[in-house]
């Protein structure tokens, strides 16, 4: 599974400090979704979707082989 996370932050104005404190994880969570080396729970990625304005479709693209 990859993500949009990081162009979504970005077009939000948003740093990852800022985007953690509003979606109630540390930082270093972000930063380790941008980099594809963690999934989200559901309830996380709906949170960080919100917060980002988008959908949770538009932030998160499964591989060819569902993962």
């Amino acid at each position: 599974m990859t993500n949009k996370i990081k162009i979504h932050r970005v077009m939000n104005d948003l740093t990852q400090v800022e985007l953690a404190a509003k979606v109630g994880v540390i930082p270093w969570t972000i930063s380790q979704m941008e980099l594809n080396h963690y999934a989200p729970s559901v309830k996380l990625a709906l949170r960080i979707a919100k917060t980002l304005n988008t959908t949770v479709e538009e932030l998160f693209i499964l591989d060819e082989k569902g993962e």
